[in-house]
């Protein structure tokens, strides 16, 4: 006796594409550690950037949830959306594409540990490949609550 079983097209592409997707979020869950130190800026020295009165004009950016963000984001950062998606990666180009390419810029997520993070890759990668020069990511080791709310830095709630 042989046992068949018989797939319908639809079930395959279901599953494969659920799979396809896990294998993605995989794959963009440690992107963050790939950034080079060079490139990144600890919480405590952004402070002090922005608590120094002949600081550089920056534009900070939350590249990261959105519900996150209306929570608690950084006094004068702006959200542009997920940076791990297509959607968001569009939103952050256009918001940069008028600026200068040395214009100072922080990105930022904080919505996991530093090793799981899917946004700050994609959103750094996308500003040098616009040819920014002066760009930084914050590295927020754990997650944005206990790496700079917990901490007692500035905090904004709200759109």
């Amino acid at each position: 006796m042989s046992l068949r079983i018989k797939f319908r097209p639809t079930l395959l592409v279901l599953i494969f594409g659920t799979v396809a997707i896990a294998l993605a979020s995989v794959a963009l869950a440690f992107q963050a550690s790939l950034i080079p130190a060079s490139r990144l800026i600890n919480p405590d020295a952004l402070v002090k950037i922005l608590q120094s009165a002949k600081s550089e004009k920056l534009l900070m950016i939350q590249v990261g949830s959105h519900v996150f963000y209306t929570q608690a984001h950084i006094p004068g950062s702006e959200y542009i959306g997920p940076a791990s998606s297509e959607s968001g990666l569009q939103s952050l180009r256009k918001r940069v594409e008028s600026l200068p390419r040395n214009r100072f810029i922080v990105l930022y997520c904080g919505c996991c540990p530093w090793s799981h993070c899917p946004n700050v890759k994609p959103a750094d990668d996308a500003l040098r490949a616009m040819g920014f020069t002066n760009v930084k990511v914050l590295y927020i080791a754990n997650n944005f609550g206990a790496d700079w709310v917990d901490k007692g830095y500035p905090v904004a709630k709200g759109d």
